[in-house]
């Protein structure tokens, strides 16, 4: 008789009818963005309004709260030199690298998801930073993982760290301290399939990705990586034909099976890569958009490839390749599929919409709103809307479909950069100090 955690990874894509109130990674089950159960979800909130409880979280962090079995976790990085947001917005003046010389403490939190009380709260590691973070950047970026008995929180220039639910560590892998791109640090979340945890470190020394045992922390291979440094999350692809490791990097979007082995690669992406790769349907889409390339691409990719699958010169679809955007893809966030529409959300406010299967442009890039900021948090949709929270804290709700409407606006009046987590009839919305549990 199969456990309710082992048929959570036996029949993954039923996970969340299993257990409807879990979010147990970034953006999600599947990392989509998009849960299975939609009835009685919020449309409408402020700092006031629809606030079942909302609790401060010492120390900064960006990493996103998940939740499994009533629990929320989430991290923070607690230091005496932590001075709130920049003031300004974070495009504004110079865009500096700094180093913190505090020492810091790293905390994972556990709160009950229904009253918001703590339950523990577990220092892992305590000293001074080895690197620099970019303003946008935290020393807690990285959003944790779990399965329902273990949960794993990982800084990349630092450690990762098994807890149990209790608060206890249980393993620690360190990890060795490697040179980011511009100083600008780390972000890569881990990826949880069945007994392993993935893990890419792309970086200016020497890149790798990395599998290691769930249980012990122990590595069990490690691929070395032509890549400069990425912030990009490793998806595992779960599709009819193979189980394989998609990974988004500057040179290459490349995927491996389950021991390592280079199954696909594709060339063309923009010069950071920061969204993370999903799956919709029967196809893959990978996209990477930095403003100063002028490659932007969006790919959707059909299940089966082998080899070399970059299009051709001047052509946007092959074999595996079902179609592309060459100049479509956001900086920050990532993309969403709903009710067979592929969204994107650029950072200075603007949304795009495709058909999912065919790539036709249904609109193209609409003004979400002239009192907007930057986006940098991922989309998530539910009951026919799609939602863009911005770094003000103010979430834009938009009707899902063939035109593009505003419906409303919810402020919070806080900065926000972390992607919310959505947890049976509530949404968890993280801002620079607090955690909101929104709940019609």
């Amino acid at each position: 008789m199969l456990t309710r955690r082992e048929l959570f990874w036996v029949v993954s894509p039923l996970a969340v009818q299993l257990a409807r109130a879990d979010w147990p990674q970034f953006r999600g089950p599947g990392g989509r963005g998009v849960p299975a159960q939609q009835a009685g979800l919020p449309e409408t909130w402020s700092d006031t309004r629809n606030v079942d409880w909302k609790i401060g979280i010492p120390g900064a962090g960006w990493s996103s709260p998940i939740v499994m079995d009533g629990k929320v976790f989430l991290t923070s990085a607690l230091a005496d030199d932590i001075t709130g947001p920049p003031k300004g917005g974070f495009y504004e003046g110079a865009v500096d690298s700094p180093k913190s010389g505090a020492e810091h403490r790293w905390l994972v939190h556990c709160l009950d998801v229904t009253s918001g009380e703590p339950e523990w709260q577990t220092e892992v590691h305590r000293g001074i930073p080895r690197g620099s973070r970019h303003r946008k950047n935290t020393y807690a970026s990285e959003t944790a993982v779990t399965e329902g008995e273990y949960v794993y929180v990982h800084v990349g220039d630092l450690a990762t760290w098994a807890l149990d639910y209790k608060g206890n560590i249980l393993w620690e892998k360190p990890w060795m301290a490697v040179q980011t791109r511009w100083g600008y640090g780390t972000a890569s979340s881990p990826a949880l399939h069945q007994n392993r945890l993935y893990i890419t470190n792309d970086n200016e020394e020497q890149s790798y990705i990395v599998a290691l045992d769930k249980l012990t922390g122990q590595e069990i291979w490690r691929v070395n990586r032509n890549e400069p440094t990425t912030w990009s999350t490793p998806f595992v692809w779960e599709n009819g034909l193979r189980t394989e490791i998609v990974t988004a990097g500057r040179n290459k979007v490349r995927s491996y099976d389950l021991d390592g082995k280079l199954l696909w690669e594709l060339s063309g992406m923009s010069a950071l890569s920061i969204p993370t790769p999903f799956s919709a349907g029967d196809f893959l889409y990978v996209t990477s958009g930095y403003i100063g390339s002028p490659e932007r691409p969006i790919y959707a990719i059909r299940p089966g490839a082998k080899g070399d699958i970059s299009p051709a010169t001047g052509s946007t679809s092959n074999e595996f390749v079902a179609w592309s955007v060459p100049q479509g893809g956001p900086y920050h966030p990532s993309a969403v599929v709903y009710q067979g529409l592929y969204y994107t959300l650029y950072d200075r406010g603007f949304l795009r919409c495709h058909d999912a299967r065919t790539g036709v442009e249904v609109y193209g890039k609409q003004r979400i709103s002239r009192e907007s900021v930057n986006f940098t948090a991922s989309m998530w949709a539910y009951n026919g809307k799609i939602f863009c929270l911005d770094e003000s804290g103010t979430t834009y709700v938009i009707e899902a479909g063939q035109q593009f409407k505003l419906l409303g606006m919810n402020p919070l009046g806080e900065m926000c950069m972390a992607t919310p987590a959505i947890t049976d009839e509530a949404l968890l919305i993280r801002t620079y100090s607090s955690l909101y549990r929104i709940r019609a």
